[in-house]
């Protein structure tokens, strides 16, 4: 089962890794808030992942790893 971390020191809260979730389980965090000040994204569902990769491959602050 693949999984993804999301490091949210390093997320600066683009949202690009929400739109290019095929699933959709990925979402910015509404409560949470980096030491930047920043809105993290959180994975919502790790049973839906499909380990795809998309949300790695698109984030520009390489804050995403995806486990296989």
């Amino acid at each position: 089962m693949a999984r993804i971390i999301i490091d949210k020191e390093r997320c600066k809260g683009c949202g690009l890794c929400t739109y290019a979730c095929p699933k959709k389980i990925i979402e910015l965090s509404k409560t949470e808030i980096n030491s930047k000040s920043y809105f993290p994204a959180v994975l919502i569902d790790e049973s839906a992942c499909i380990g795809c990769a998309a949300c790695a491959r698109m984030c520009p602050d390489v804050a995403i790893v995806v486990e296989k």
